[in-house]
C-alpha cells in the first residue's frame, strides 16, 4: 500500500496519476472534501473516474496523530506531499506546525509502521545560499542560517532535519527539491497566478532569475527515485532558471498579450513592501510584497541538476514549450 500525504493538491494529484497506472493500491489523505470533489471533478474530466474510485481515500490532518496511525496500517511506501506554502510573515505559526511538526509525525509513524521507504517533497527554498563569486546552487551547497530567510524556506528546511533524523534512525528516504511547479488543473493557485497576471497584461519585471519545473517531471523523478535502492540522498528538480523577463514574455506570447516592458528595481520594490506593510497593519488586509518575496524577485542563483540526470538518467521536461501549451489551455 502506497500512502500520499496532501493528495489533494498539484503534486499529489498528478502522482495519484502516474502511481494508479500500477497494481500497487493507493490511499490518499485528505482534509477537506471540497478539495476532494475538485479532484475527483479532475479525474472525471479525463474519463477516469473509475481510477479514482479505487483509489483508497483516507480524510485525515497530518497533526492529528490518532487518524494518522489510522492511515498508516498496511502501507509500505509513503509519498509526503503535505504542506503549506505562505510568504506572509503572520503564518509562520501555521508554517511551523505544518511543515515541521506534519513532517515529524509522518517520518515517527513511517518508523513505528515499519515503512520501507519515504519521499519528502521539499523545495529549493531549502537548500544553501549562493554567495557573490559562487551563484551556482548543488544539493550540498551550504545554507547560511545567518542571512535572510523567508519564514515559508525555514520551516522546509526543518522539515528536512526531521527527514534527515529518521534517516539516522534507519528509515530509508530520498528528499526532491522542486523549484516553482507548473501544471494542470489548478487555476487559481500556485504558479497559476503567474498566468492570470500575465493574461491581465503585466506591465512590470525585475532581472532575477526563478528555478521552475513541470509537475509531470517532479512526481516521474519521485517515483523514479523510490523505485530505485537510492537513500539519504536530496536532489534539485530544476528544468530551467528562467529570468523573469524571459518567463512573462513566453506566457505574454502563449495569450496574444504584451511582454512586459518597465522595469522594477530594488529601491521601487522595497519601498513597496514597506509600504505593503504599513498598510496591511493599519487596514488588516492581506500582505501583498513582504521583504521575502521582494528580495527573491532580484535571485541571481542558478540550479546544477546534474546529480539526478546522473543518479537515474533524468531529463527535463522544455520548459517553453511547456509553458506555451499550458498557456493555450489556460486561456
Amino acid at each position: 500500500m502506497i500512502l500520499i500525504t496532501g493528495a489533494t493538491g498539484l503534486v499529489g494529484f498528478h502522482l495519484m496519476q502516474l502511481l494508479s497506472k500500477e497494481a500497487t493500491p493507493i490511499r490518499a489523505l485528505y482534509r477537506s472534501e471540497a478539495k476532494k470533489d475538485h479532484i475527483k471533478n479532475l479525474f472525471e474530466a479525463q474519463n477516469q473516474g473509475p481510477v479514482f474510485e479505487q483509489i483508497d481515500w483516507f480524510q485525515a490532518d497530518i497533526l492529528d496523530i490518532p487518524k494518522l496511525e489510522e492511515a498508516f496500517k498496511g502501507v509500505t511506501h509513503v509519498y509526503h506531499c503535505a504542506a503549506l506554502v505562505s510568504f506572509n510573515p503572520n503564518d509562520f505559526k501555521e508554517l511551523y506546525k505544518n511543515n515541521i511538526v506534519g513532517t515529524a509525525n509522518v517520518v515517527n509513524l513511517c518508523l513505528a509502521f515499519g515503512v520501507e521507504k519515504l519521499c519528502h517533497v521539499s523545495s529549493i527554498a531549502a537548500l544553501g545560499n549562493g554567495t557573490e563569486y559562487q551563484l551556482c546552487i548543488t544539493e550540498e551547497t551550504d545554507r547560511n542560517n545567518e542571512l535572510h530567510h523567508s519564514d515559508y524556506s525555514i520551516s522546509k528546511y526543518g522539515a528536512e532535519l526531521e527527514v534527515w533524523r529518521g534517516y539516522q534512525e534507519g528509515l530509508q528516504v530520498v528528499i526532491v527539491n522542486p523549484g516553482v511547479i507548473f501544471g494542470r488543473g489548478f487555476k487559481d493557485f500556485g504558479s497559476s497566478l503567474f498566468f492570470s497576471k500575465i493574461k491581465n497584461g503585466l506591465p512590470f519585471y525585475t532581472k532575477g532569475k526563478v528555478g521552475i519545473v513541470s509537475v509531470e517531471d517532479v512526481v516521474k523523478a519521485m517515483h523514479q527515485l523510490m523505485k530505485s535502492s537510492i537513500s539519504g540522498e536530496r536532489f534539485i528538480l530544476v528544468a530551467e532558471d528562467s529570468t523573469y523577463q524571459n518567463l512573462f514574455t513566453v506566457l505574454a506570447h502563449a495569450f496574444g498579450v504584451n511582454p512586459p516592458k518597465i522595469e522594477v528595481n530594488k529601491l521601487v520594490t522595497s519601498i513597496f513592501w514597506r509600504w505593503d506593510w504599513l498598510f496591511s497593519k493599519l487596514l488588516f488586509t492581506k500582505r501583498k510584497l513582504t521583504k521575502s518575496t521582494a528580495q527573491s524577485l532580484f535571485n541571481q542563483e542558478y540550479h546544477d541538476c546534474s546529480k539526478i540526470k546522473t543518479a537515474i538518467g533524468f531529463e527535463f521536461t522544455n520548459m517553453p514549450t511547456y509553458l506555451t501549451e499550458l498557456a493555450k489551455e489556460f486561456k
